[in-house]
């Protein structure tokens, strides 16, 4: 079946939508899904593709540009300009036939199957895909919220606020200090702090060779902690302290306007505050009824909600098993549930469900690691099955050629996204 509506709707007046929402009339099976990113747009994108016209697929996503999360620590280090990560939807629905509406999902009435936008408009659906990453949780770090986070900056939703923190790192005085507040598990992206630590102090070693590095983090350990380790003492030595639970690291709060965080009583004046808060999932999901806490219990066979067989949460959002919260994640995700709801909506195959993840993060010019694992679904959560994670003392070559890899999964999985 051709494609014969696609519809881009480029401003946030969803009523733009109606077309579509009356396919409705015509009996067509209908599927919104809720966030544009790695799980969102390829969930969208499969089903989409895969149903040759024959679902109804409805994207909803307030950003005309997205930027992705992932990579975006290498623009902070200068190995990427920030227009390399951003991507937009004009192919998903020019070639896929996707429903884009920029607009907020601000409701979900589960008896009705609708979903309201902030415009007002209100969408029915079959299926709906709810995948809106994540958002902070309220008083993680005290003395910060939102509303100083351009004085203190998360930049773990990426974008402006990325722009922000690499603007505030070139800015520090010369021998200054960046401190880092890390975020406690579960969290987006588990090497990504970590990572983004090594992209600083590579671009601090370049313009600013004297500053620091301070870690503040509540966690005993970290993902990859060793292989990161390792290069900050070859790379940077003596430029990064990091304070764990033992000397603090779990006791901090932060003064924006002064700049200085308070470690377990002792108070440290710093030049640039990356506050990266605890995590939960995206608001939507709160609203739709769907947590149990801070995240959102799914089905391992298929993503499904615990609590709406009618609803799918993706990516960070979800609270599924062993995955970490990540954009391959997420992506994996997506494709299950893509398969799922296509079989459920037009009686079409179903794979038995399988997923993956590999994380890669760089420590320096061509000094790439990554860890990684393959899943499978059990009665209880999505169970690993088998991992792998680089190894500490491995070659120049095999280093390189693992950032290279993940160069080229940028854009292997940005072109599965988008199309």
């Amino acid at each position: 079946m051709k494609f014969n509506r696609r519809t881009f709707v480029a401003t946030a007046g969803a009523v733009l939508a109606a077309p579509k929402v009356q396919a409705a009339a015509h009996g067509m099976p209908r599927v919104v899904v809720v966030g544009g990113g790695a799980g969102g747009a390829t969930a969208a994108r499969y089903i989409a593709k895969d149903s040759k016209g024959e679902i109804d697929v409805t994207l909803i996503e307030p950003s005309r540009t997205y930027y992705t999360c992932f990579f975006s620590n290498l623009y902070l280090g200068g190995f990427r300009e920030l227009d390399s990560l951003a991507h937009t939807y004009g192919t998903l629905a020019s070639e896929y036939g996707i429903n884009v509406v920029h607009d907020y999902a601000v409701g979900v009435d589960r008896d009705a199957r609708t979903v309201t936008l902030a415009s007002g408009a209100s969408l029915p659906y079959d299926k709906l895909i709810l995948s809106p990453g994540i958002d902070f949780v309220d008083g993680a770090v005290p003395g910060w919220d939102v509303s100083v986070q351009n004085k203190m900056p998360h930049a773990f939703k990426a974008g402006s606020q990325t722009e922000l923190l690499k603007a505030q790192v070139m800015a520090m005085p010369e021998g200054g200090t960046f401190a880092m507040i890390a975020p406690p598990n579960p969290y987006r992206c588990p090497p990504g702090p970590y990572e983004r630590v090594s992209m600083v102090a590579w671009q601090l070693k370049q313009t600013n060779p004297t500053a620091k590095i301070l870690i503040v983090d509540p966690k005993e350990k970290f993902s990859k902690q060793g292989l990161f380790e390792e290069g900050w003492q070859k790379h940077y030595g003596g430029m990064i302290e990091r304070i764990g639970p033992d000397f603090g690291g779990n006791n901090v709060s932060v003064d924006a306007d002064a700049m200085t965080i308070d470690i377990d009583g002792s108070v440290e004046n710093v030049d640039v505050c990356n506050v990266i808060p605890a995590m939960k999932a995206g608001h939507i999901a709160e609203v739709a009824g769907v947590t149990d806490g801070n995240w959102a219990p799914v089905n391992p066979t298929d993503m499904s909600s615990k609590a709406d067989p009618d609803i799918y949460v993706l990516g960070d959002a979800s609270q599924q098993g062993d995955m970490p919260k990540s954009g391959f994640s997420a992506n994996s995700q997506a494709k299950v549930c893509a398969n799922a709801i296509r079989g459920a909506l037009t009686e079409s195959r179903v794979f038995p469900a399988k997923y993956t993840n590999t994380c890669w993060s760089l420590i320096a010019v061509d000094d790439g690691v990554k860890v990684g694992a393959s899943y499978e679904p059990t009665e209880e959560k999505i169970a690993s099955v088998e991992g792998f994670v680089s190894q500490t003392g491995e070659d120049a070559a095999l280093r390189k050629a693992t950032y290279e890899e993940s160069v080229g999964w940028y854009a292997g999985i940005t072109a599965d996204m988008f199309g």
